[in-house]
């Protein structure tokens, strides 16, 4: 199992970001449907999130905090690509070659470019899941984001619908979606307001990746201090 404890190293944005640049091949199309999360699967060794940590899209890449109470054991990790979905086990592929077992439930928070629920969880798409170790080897999540990416990347293209972004040597295509696509210019808070982003800047994009065409839909972009200011 990939499952790693909050001390080992880890570089989230590395393998995160990698899930958008790897390519866009769709392994199955099975959903888990909430039908699947019968009762008798669930609730088994889940805690509340909030013991773990924060259940947002930043929190994916925040230090893992250390609970408070002894009693509670201290978050695990898997990350990968779901390759079967047995009713509420994912079954991932890491980025290293290991497999992990990710079981959903009732309780858990899941993540994929909007707070939704296990049904929008399909075979195909990137996962990295925080939770607890059960003693059957499987991870019992307590929060899951699904397809998340968080890219430094330059602005080469505004469209209504789209931005065209750089991301090193590769070219993405950010899709702007209503009442979700926000703005950050320096250091204030989100905005609805896009009018400011230009070509030429330099921005950290935070969304979720389509495996089906390899773009991305764009939950945040935050541009650098001075960005954006109407001359």
């Amino acid at each position: 199992m990939s499952a790693y404890r909050t001390g080992d190293p880890l570089d989230r944005r590395r393998f995160l970001t990698a899930a958008a640049l790897r390519g866009a091949t769709v392994i199955g199309t099975g959903a888990l449907t909430t039908g699947a999360l019968s009762a008798g699967a669930l609730g088994t060794g889940v805690i509340g999130a909030t013991a773990l940590g924060a259940v947002d899209a930043d929190a994916a890449f925040a230090a893992p905090i250390r609970p408070l109470d002894p009693a509670v054991a201290e978050s695990a990790f898997a990350e990968g690509r779901i390759t079967a979905i047995n009713q509420d086990v994912l079954e991932v592929a890491g980025s290293y070659g290991d497999h992990s077992r990710v079981r959903v439930t009732n309780a858990t928070s899941v993540w994929k470019a909007r707070a939704t629920t296990a049904a929008d969880i399909e075979t195909g798409d990137g996962l990295y899941a925080r939770g607890l170790p059960l003693p059957d080897g499987t991870l019992a999540a307590d929060a899951v984001w699904v397809n998340i990416v968080n890219l430094h990347a330059t602005i080469r293209g505004i469209e209504k619908t789209r931005l065209h972004l750089a991301h090193g040597q590769h070219e993405i295509v950010g899709n702007l979606m209503a009442q979700t696509t926000s703005a950050s210019y320096g250091d204030a808070s989100p905005t609805a307001d896009l009018s400011r982003l230009t070509i030429g800047q330099s921005a950290q994009v935070l969304g979720a990746w389509r495996p089906s065409d390899g773009s991305v839909d764009l939950v945040r972009v935050a541009v650098a201090p001075g960005a954006g200011r109407r001359r």
